[in-house]
């Protein structure tokens, strides 16, 4: 699954250990989100798109629809 949370990340100076603390997970599982290896929770999606302010779908696509 394709995201933006680098990009989101980025432009709100914050660091994969911050974004990891307002979502309530580990820094290692931000960078694992933000490389394409693991895809969030429902849950956790819907963390970063309260965060972000965004849809879920502005933040995250499948690969498969591009």
């Amino acid at each position: 699954m394709k995201n933006r949370l680098k990009v989101l990340r980025a432009e709100r100076d914050m660091t994969q250990a911050g974004l990891a603390e307002e979502t309530g997970v580990s820094r290692q599982t931000i960078n694992a989100i933000e490389k394409g290896k693991f895809d969030p929770s429902l849950p956790l999606a819907f963390r970063f798109s309260k965060l972000f302010g965004l849809a879920i779908e502005d933040i995250f696509q499948d690969e498969q629809e591009l």
